[in-house]
Order: C-alpha cells, then sequence, then structure tokens
C-alpha cells in the first residue's frame, strides 16, 4: 500500500507544482457546509448508514460521520451529495 501513499504524493506535489486544487487533483472528497443546516459532499463512496441523528458516508480514506437532529439527504448521485437539518457535528473517522 507505499505505493497508493507514493502516488498520492506524487500527485499533490504536481498540484502544488501548477497552481491546481489538491483535492482535485488527488481525487479527495471535498466538503462544504453553510451554517450548521447544509452539508455538501463531492466525491463520495456511497452512504454506510443513515438516520434521522446521524449519517455515515464512505470517503476516500475514511468515514464522515455527521450527527444532528431532523437530518434528510436531500439528493444524491454518484459523486455528490446534499444533506440538510440540523447539524450538530462532524467527525473523521480513520
Amino acid at each position: 500500500m507505499d505505493f497508493l501513499k507514493r502516488d498520492k504524493n506524487i500527485w499533490l506535489g504536481a498540484a502544488e507544482l501548477f497552481d491546481l486544487p489538491p483535492d482535485l487533483v488527488a481525487g479527495l472528497p471535498h466538503m462544504e457546509m453553510l451554517g450548521d443546516r447544509y452539508f455538501y459532499m463531492e466525491r463520495h463512496k456511497g452512504i454506510l448508514s443513515y438516520s434521522g441523528e446521524e449519517i455515515d458516508i464512505n470517503g476516500e480514506a475514511g468515514i464522515v460521520r455527521i450527527f444532528g437532529k431532523d437530518l434528510e439527504l436531500t439528493s444524491m448521485t454518484g459523486d455528490q451529495l446534499r444533506i440538510q437539518g440540523s447539524i450538530s457535528r462532524l467527525e473523521w473517522v480513520k
């Protein structure tokens, strides 16, 4: 698995050299939040668990866990998703 880490480092170095967004070049997930109500993620690998209080999203390097109340998956495509609700906490689980 060291070769995967090395390849990712090469891509990140190239991104820096050519002033490109490193998340895009390395295929890393891109996440945004708008206040405590909306969460947006690109390049996810699927939903692992879903409830109104907790949603687990599979990411490239770990699981993104969202906690809150009245959480709702409002849209999802093969590589993007949107969640809304009262978000109280996010965790990155490796």
